[in-house]
């Protein structure tokens, strides 16, 4: 959407990596049109680009996928690696993987987010996403002692774990610790490298009725407390009910000093 960029363009709407801040800004032209505030121009695109961008629509032909069962010790694996996928080649395949496999699916992750392939070999075995933070969850905030003023200015130095599926033909004890222990090592620098500010903090909601967070526990995440059971839809709170473990793990030592800083230029 060209409006879009224009306006970002004027606005000065950058991230600090320097690129417009494009897809906020359609999404926040499309909410204003839905309330009949401004009405834009069809799309060049036509039905190729629905209005709705954040549900994912699966290509006609998926991808080749070998789901053999992959039943091993860990340590007779091919070599693991975690690769970033973000505009890379194989985002197309994280998308497909885990719109077919994760129980949540997959929507359109709106905002900063990058996501990983684990590889074994030339085999994908998992998925992994982190995204911006959610804005107020009371565990963690108390977890790191910071008051509304440092939470509005810090929060972005919170990453949240919003996907991570082992691939459901891959059975391999202490994988996914494994793999959350990789992404922990790399996640910073990555992040760093794309958005141009650094991260302290990471997160995750593990849902109660489904999981243990037992492989977040064995790679070291700590058990802050639990949701209040609530989401956010259209602006407003409704209660669903489905408390979920709030796990957190500091990626620096003096996490809370960086997060309840509230100088200058802020800590590095």
């Amino acid at each position: 959407m060209a409006i879009s960029r224009e306006l970002c363009r004027l606005w000065n709407w950058r991230q600090e990596n320097g690129h417009l801040k494009g897809q906020v800004c359609r999404i926040l032209l499309r909410k204003l049109e839905s309330k009949d505030l401004i009405t834009l121009p069809p799309s060049k695109r036509g039905l190729a680009n629905p209005p709705n961008r954040r549900y994912y629509v699966p290509p006609p032909e998926p991808p080749e996928v070998d789901d053999t069962p992959l039943e091993t010790a860990i340590e007779d694996l091919p070599p693991v690696r975690l690769a970033m996928v973000r505009r890379t080649l194989h985002e197309g395949l994280w998308n497909y993987l885990v719109y077919r496999y994760h129980y949540e699916g997959f929507r359109i992750i709106v905002g900063s987010h990058l996501k990983y392939i684990a590889w074994s070999g030339d085999r994908p075995v998992a998925c992994l996403s982190w995204s911006s933070s959610v804005f107020r969850i009371a565990a963690r905030d108390r977890f790191i002692g910071w008051d509304p003023l440092a939470r509005n200015r810090n929060i972005r130095h919170v990453l949240n774990n919003n996907r991570f599926l082992l691939l459901p033909w891959v059975r391999c004890k202490n994988l996914a610790s494994h793999l959350l222990g990789l992404s922990a090592r790399i996640i910073g620098r990555d992040w760093h490298a794309f958005y141009g500010y650094p991260a302290y903090l990471l997160e995750t909601f593990v849902d109660q009725a489904r999981f243990r967070g037992t492989c977040y526990k064995a790679a070291n995440w700590t058990l802050a407390g639990e949701t209040a059971g609530y989401a956010k839809k259209d602006n407003r709170f409704y209660e669903h009910g489905r408390k979920k473990d709030v796990l957190l793990f500091p990626l620096v030592r003096d996490f809370r000093k960086r997060l309840q800083y509230l100088g200058e230029g802020g800590v590095q």
